[in-house]
């Protein structure tokens, strides 16, 4: 891109109209290339205040967010250029520069803010823009340098951030397509990584994904959980590598026959991939698992070559036939999940409404605060009692199934049995539906889940590990916090921290309670506190 940007300068026979006796005063710092990095600029390039003047105090950190657009002069015309600039959450800005003339689109610039003046560094083009904000916030002027060729530039404030209504500021660190090989199982993944900006290396993790197919965000509806964890984390220093699962997605193979050791060689491909990549730090690699995908990074960590630390959310310290024997019949498809989480944001807004109406009636009837405390402890109560008699009614189905596929060897009898105890106690139910789904619990996987137990190998696991369980979780017990604990701490790991958190489920959503509302409706999101524990854990970790 560098030598796109060089090669159109040259065409403006900029070269010929710089003075060949420039005195070094009035040369630019050089910057040493580099491909992808931000380098950090020096003091010197931005002019000290004379030794007489006393010294400014440092100015407060200016709203930048938005587009700035501009026309750089040159001689015979101009160059329309463009920085979007995105402010950080933790402080500071960062910048993309776009340049649609030469076809430059989202080049990194690294942004510093001294005292009143505004620095934008491009190693990608070798440029830099050093420039002051105006009074009323809506210019940013000053000069434009690529090499020795310097020149005045002002960018206006664009109050519209892009060319249509569904523009998106892109994110404050690089996005990589990536695609990698585990060879010995002839399978392709592929995912996105997320590298944060600056020069690194930085710690990284591999998200590794719960039971089912799962594409690389873990999306369900309009809720990604992983695509939410990968943007925080990078957002504050680490890397993050999230895939497609086998079958899904650009990732090749069938998620249906990959079992748990299976998806363990992948982990373990995925860690040795991060090791190859240079703005990485491959003394600092995590996992972090989300149910299955939690004892898959526990497996891994128990093998050689282990990442520096895990983060288990929501695995299993029981075996695979009392986990399975919580969940629903078979797997539940992208679009059941939707339609399972709408039902329960519909029968929360119908509690609400009754408990509201309620509520209302006891005062109107003189009822002290006290009383409608007591009023909704009450009902929250019966609602854990329900909640706990649904769930043992479908564990007692669900492990009625399971004996019979463990029993029964021949696949096509075990599907037969199966089908007709699913039609019997769900009447009227799709038969299409049945069908999938027992195939499914009777697939390769399904069957060496029900016999996996994940207590043999706790004990070899010697790095850090962090244990993260909801308390509302209705497909894994938090009873499994406790199991796994004990088998991690078995062999003399004292480097073990286990989180129960209060009113996170499954999906470690904040409680139903806290959703946003979009459109008047409630919509899930990934707690903000699982992922602030998260972040404060991994970094106090690697700095032991």
């Amino acid at each position: 891109m560098k030598n796109v940007f060089a090669g159109f300068l040259w065409s403006w026979f900029l070269l010929p109209l710089i003075p060949l006796a420039a005195s070094a005063q009035d040369q630019p710092t050089p910057v040493a290339p580099a491909a992808t990095t931000p380098a950090t600029t020096t003091p010197a390039e931005v002019p000290a205040p004379a030794a007489a003047a006393p010294a400014k105090p440092a100015a407060a950190k200016v709203v930048l967010e938005g587009q700035w657009k501009g026309e750089l002069a040159l001689p015979g015309g101009s160059l329309p250029v463009i920085l979007t600039i995105t402010d950080l959450a933790g402080g500071g800005h960062f910048a993309v520069l776009d340049v649609p003339a030469q076809r430059i689109s989202h080049a990194i610039m690294n942004v510093e803010q001294r005292n009143d003046t505004l620095l934008f560094v491009s190693d990608e083009l070798g440029c830099r823009f050093i420039s002051q904000r105006s009074a009323d916030g809506q210019q940013l002027a000053g000069q434009w340098q690529f090499q020795t060729f310097k020149a005045p530039l002002a960018l206006k404030f664009s109050p519209k951030a892009g060319p249509s209504k569904n523009f998106k500021f892109p994110p404050p660190y690089r996005v990589e397509e990536v695609a990698f090989s585990n060879s010995q199982d002839n399978i392709r993944l592929s995912g996105t990584l997320t590298i944060p900006p600056g020069e690194g290396p930085f710690p990284g993790v591999v998200l590794l994904s719960d039971m089912g197919p799962q594409d690389r965000d873990a999306a369900q509806g309009d809720y990604r959980m992983f695509g939410a964890l990968a943007d925080f984390l990078t957002r504050y220093g680490i890397a993050v590598l999230r895939l497609d699962d086998r079958g899904v997605g650009q990732s090749g193979g069938d998620c249906t026959t990959a079992t748990t050791a299976d998806r363990v060689r992948d982990a373990q491909i995925s860690l040795n991939f991060l090791r190859t990549r240079p703005l990485i730090d491959f003394g600092k690699l995590g996992l972090i698992g989300h149910g299955e995908g939690g004892n898959v990074a526990l497996l891994a960590a128990a093998q050689p070559l282990p990442p520096a630390f895990v983060v288990t959310m929501a695995a299993s310290g029981a075996g695979g036939n009392e986990v399975l024997s919580q969940q629903p019949v078979g797997f539940l498809k992208a679009g059941e999940a939707d339609t399972a989480q709408e039902a329960q944001v519909k029968k929360l807004l119908q509690n609400q409404q009754v408990m509201g109406e309620k509520i209302d009636e006891m005062r109107a009837k003189g009822a002290n605060a006290a009383q409608v405390e007591t009023y909704i402890a009450q009902q929250q109560m019966r609602q854990r009692a329900d909640d706990k008699k649904r769930q043992e009614a479908i564990a007692k189905q669900q492990k009625a199934l399971l004996e019979v596929i463990r029993q029964t060897a021949d696949n096509a009898q075990a599907q037969a049995i199966v089908s007709n105890m699913m039609s019997q106690s769900n009447p009227g139910i799709d038969p299409t539906k049945v069908q999938a789904r027992t195939a499914l619990m009777t697939s390769r996987w399904y069957r060496y889940y029900l016999d996996f137990d994940p207590q043999p190998e706790l004990g070899k696991v010697k790095g850090a590990v962090l244990l993260m369980h909801g308390t509302d979780d209705d497909k894994v017990n938090v009873s499994n916090l406790a199991l796994l604990e004990k088998g991690l701490k078995s062999k003399g790991n004292k480097r073990v921290d286990a989180r129960r958190l209060g009113g996170i489920n499954h999906q470690f959503q904040a409680p139903v309670t806290e959703w946003p509302l979009m459109g008047g409706v409630p919509r899930p999101v990934l707690s903000p506190l699982v992922q602030q524990t998260i972040l404060d854990w991994i970094k106090l970790k690697l700095a032991e």
